[in-house]
C-alpha cells in the first residue's frame, strides 16, 4: 500500500513539475532592458546557482544559456551585453540587456536551482524590443497676425495690414484750375488739403483768412466804445 502511495506521488511530481510563471517586458532599441528575477535568501546557505536561457525553461538547466552564476559571481557569460547587475547574495538575479536590439526580442528563461527534487524556481519572460518612437508631426507654422511690440520701428504683418484711407480725386477738395503762384490763399488751401489727407476723420476749422476775424474783433470793440461814450454824454 505504501509503495503505491509513493509511486503516485512520484508520478504526480513528474507530471506537474516546477511551477512556471510568465512575464512580459517591453523595451526600446538602443536602451538597456532589465528582465526581473528574484528568489528568497534567508541566510548564506540559501544562496544558490541559477542560469538565464534564450527559450522556455526546459525540465532541467537552461536551453541556449546566455549567463550562469553560482550565487556569488558570474561563472559563464555568452556576451558582455548580458549582465547581472543586482545583488546576487540577496537573491537579485535580474538580467540586464545592454544596448537592446530588435533581435533580442523573444522568450527568456530564469531558472533558480533550489536544492531538492523539482524545487527549481522557473520564470519565462517574453521580451519585446521596439524601435524608438519618432515624432512625425510637422513643425507648427504660425501665421503672423500681430504687429511688432510698441517702440519697434518695424511693423510687419502677413494677414493684418493697416491701410490708411486713400483720397480719390473726386473726394479731394476742389481747388482753382489755375496754378498757384505763391499767393497766401493758395498756400492755405494746399496746407488744409495735406492735413485732410493725413487724417480724414478730423475736421479742422478753416484758416484761410485769419485777418478777417481780427477786423471783426476791432470793429466790435469800437462799436461798444462808441455806445459807452454816447451813454456818458447823455447822462
Amino acid at each position: 500500500m505504501l509503495s503505491y502511495i509513493c509511486l503516485d506521488w512520484v508520478l504526480l511530481a513528474l507530471l506537474t513539475g516546477s511551477t512556471i510563471s510568465e512575464l512580459v517586458v517591453i523595451g526600446e532599441v538602443g536602451q538597456d532592458v532589465t528582465v526581473p528575477c528574484h528568489y528568497s535568501v534567508w541566510n548564506r546557505d540559501g544562496i544558490t546557482s541559477m542560469c538565464w536561457g534564450r527559450d522556455r525553461c526546459p525540465k532541467s538547466k537552461c536551453s541556449r544559456p546566455i549567463i550562469w552564476t553560482d550565487g556569488w559571481k558570474v561563472t559563464e557569460q555568452h556576451s558582455s551585453r548580458y549582465q547581472l547587475r543586482g545583488d546576487l547574495q540577496s537573491g537579485d538575479v535580474s538580467l540586464t540587456i545592454l544596448d537592446a536590439r530588435e533581435a533580442d526580442s523573444g522568450i527568456y528563461c530564469c531558472r533558480v536551482e533550489i536544492p531538492g527534487w523539482f524545487n527549481d524556481q522557473l520564470t519565462n519572460h517574453k521580451v519585446v524590443v521596439k524601435k524608438a518612437r519618432i515624432s512625425t508631426a510637422s513643425p507648427h507654422t504660425y501665421t503672423s497676425e500681430q504687429t511688432s511690440d510698441p517702440g519697434s520701428t518695424n511693423e510687419s504683418s502677413s494677414t493684418d495690414t493697416r491701410t490708411w484711407p486713400s483720397v480719390s480725386a473726386s473726394e479731394a477738395p476742389q481747388t482753382a484750375s489755375t496754378p498757384c503762384s505763391g499767393s497766401p490763399d493758395c498756400l492755405d488751401v494746399a496746407a488744409n488739403l495735406q492735413i485732410w489727407q493725413d487724417n480724414t476723420s478730423v475736421s479742422l476749422p478753416s484758416q484761410q483768412h485769419p485777418e478777417h476775424g481780427l477786423y471783426v474783433g476791432i470793429g466790435s470793440c469800437a462799436a461798444l466804445l462808441l455806445i459807452l461814450i454816447l451813454a456818458l454824454f447823455l447822462t
